[in-house]
């Protein structure tokens, strides 16, 4: 349970705790209360909506044993900062091997966010995954919070993430014919207790900064103001992690058309061990200049 009682928690540049960021009041029985910070001005950060509605989600399970494996969640409104958010968790089925849940994030009495998870026991089975593309160690890597606001500085990110380049944030990899490319060295500030629905959260929470700018890459030259909004969003777990230890986000846009673009990534630990993949579609615009 990473849910706590009392009043809404806020989530300010003053919150250094990262598990603050996650943390919910639970309401009454599948409804939780929480407070988001801003990925843009005024605007809550999605990946934050995205890992309390996790939280909410693991907060009803039955049993510890089942571990998240994935989450799809589309975006509605554009959440504020500035009022709490309410979750409501539909207990889909608890079955012995998967337990689904749905979770819609209301504020103002209107959905601003819908999330499907489902959990899984664990079960031994044959293992084989993708080799880990070459990169850069992290140590001695310029952070991302160096080359400026465009790039991700928002304070609090700061704050609670390490996020080292293993490419140039401004222009980033050669395109090998899979679109503009990326990677990024994250891990969090914070030592995060040994939970993993909590690290799942983390996980979540990490996995959208940096992943839609990815299609805006070769474009980033181009005049007029540049609009940015996630559609939708969705991970998938496949091995144990730490969120507090470095992993490789490697990203990739292979398409980008009517305004909207895909994006997709991947999380190695230092060793390779190819442990999440993530998927993003989002809306990026320009508003010519005056």
């Amino acid at each position: 349970m990473i849910s706590t009682q009392g009043d809404a928690p806020t989530t300010t540049a003053a919150d250094t705790p990262f598990t603050e960021l996650l943390a919910l009041e639970q309401v009454e029985s599948n409804l939780y209360r929480g407070r988001c910070h801003a990925g843009a001005p005024l605007r809550a950060f999605g990946g934050q909506v995205a890992a309390q509605s996790l939280v909410a989600a693991g907060s009803t399970l039955p049993v510890d044993d089942l571990l998240v494996h994935s989450l799809h969640g589309y975006f509605i409104r554009t959440g504020r900062t500035d009022q709490p958010i309410v979750y409501e968790v539909d207990r889909t089925r608890d079955g012995r091997s998967f337990a689904p849940r749905r979770v819609v994030a209301v504020q103002n009495g209107e959905a601003i966010f819908s999330l499907s998870a489902s959990f899984h026991r664990v079960e031994e089975s044959p293992d084989h995954q993708a080799r880990m593309p070459a990169a850069p160690a992290p140590d001695g890597l310029p952070e991302l919070w160096e080359f400026g606001p465009g790039h991700g500085g928002w304070p609090i990110f700061e704050m609670v993430l390490e996020s080292r380049c293993a490419s140039d944030p401004r222009r980033g990899l050669p395109d090998i014919g899979q679109g503009p490319r990326q990677q990024l060295w994250v891990r969090t500030k914070d030592a995060l207790p040994c939970v993993p629905l909590l690290q799942a959260c983390a996980l979540t929470y990490i996995s959208d900064i940096r992943l839609l700018e990815t299609a805006g890459l070769p474009y980033v030259d181009r005049p007029g103001e540049r609009q940015l909004a996630s559609l939708d969003h969705a991970v998938w777990f496949h091995r144990p992690f730490r969120a507090d230890e470095w992993l490789l986000f490697t990203m990739e846009s292979p398409t980008y058309a009517s305004s909207r673009a895909l994006a997709r990534g991947q999380f190695f630990t230092q060793d390779g061990l190819l442990v999440a993949s993530v998927v993003q579609e989002g809306l990026i615009r320009r508003r010519p200049p005056v």
